[in-house]
C-alpha cells in the first residue's frame, strides 16, 4: 500500500497517543506479573496451573519486548521530525510527510494480540 501524505502535527499527535498507550500497557504488565506471582504462590502444587503460569510469563516477556521496540521506533521517528522542524521551521505547516502506515498497522496488531492475551 502506498503511503499517503500527512502533516507533521498529525504524525506527532499519533506518536504521542501511541506512546501513552504503550506506557499504560507496560504498567499493566507490571500489575499482571505481580498477580501471576500471587497465583503461583497459592497454587504451587498444581502442575497444570504452573504450566499456565509459565505460558503467561512468556507472553508477558514477549509483550514487554514489543512495547520496548515500538517505543524505540516511535522515538526514532519523533527525533527525525524534530530534526526536520529545527532545520525548516517555516515549512512545518506546509510540508507533507510520508504517513507511517507500517507502524500504525503494527500498533493495531499489537493492540489486538495484547487484548487477547489479557
Amino acid at each position: 500500500m502506498k503511503e499517503k501524505a500527512i502533516y507533521m502535527r498529525d504524525l506527532h499527535f499519533e506518536h504521542e497517543m501511541w506512546k501513552k498507550e504503550l506506557i499504560f500497557c507496560d504498567d499493566e504488565l507490571k500489575f499482571l506479573t505481580k498477580r501471576l506471582k500471587e497465583v503461583t504462590f497459592f497454587h504451587e502444587d498444581e502442575k497444570d496451573m504452573l504450566r499456565e503460569v509459565e505460558h503467561f510469563k512468556n507472553q508477558f516477556i514477549v509483550q514487554k519486548q514489543n512495547i520496548d521496540t515500538f517505543l524505540h521506533d516511535i522515538n526514532a521517528k519523533e527525533h527525525k521530525l524534530a530534526e526536520f522542524a529545527k532545520d525548516h521551521p517555516v515549512a512545518l505547516n506546509h510540508v507533507h510527510f510520508e504517513d507511517h502506515v507500517k507502524i500504525r498497522d503494527n500498533m493495531e496488531g499489537f493492540a489486538r494480540i495484547y487484548n487477547d492475551m489479557k
